[in-house]
């Protein structure tokens, strides 16, 4: 079964989900929130296409190598703007996010 042989990557992508998720909630109760914008935007989108991605991947899906090029893109931008804030969760989420770009390249 493919989720067999790529479950390092499904682990990564989990660890990805909950840190977008996180830095994502954690933005949201900043003092200043406006600044804050893009960051929320990206780890929404990069939560998103990490749990499509691991849902294709565990399906045997025809689309994966195709999601995970979207995903490694996705997660690159993500790490790039959580990089630019000093929040813990930020620096948390874009470590997380370069971690599961380089396993998404793997699956490419």
């Amino acid at each position: 079964m493919m989720h067999e042989v790529h479950q390092e990557a499904l682990t990564t992508l989990e660890a990805c989900i909950v840190a977008c998720n996180t830095c994502f909630d954690a933005c949201l109760n900043e003092d200043h929130v406006n600044h804050m914008t893009a960051c929320i935007r990206l780890d929404r989108d990069c939560a998103d296409i990490c749990s499509l991605l691991s849902q294709a991947i565990v399906r045997n899906s025809p689309n994966v190598a195709i999601l995970a090029t979207a995903c490694r893109e996705i997660c690159l931008a993500c790490a790039k703007e959580c990089a630019k804030h000093d929040h813990d969760h930020c620096q948390k989420c874009a470590a997380a996010c370069e971690s599961c770009a380089e396993a998404c390249h793997s699956l490419v």
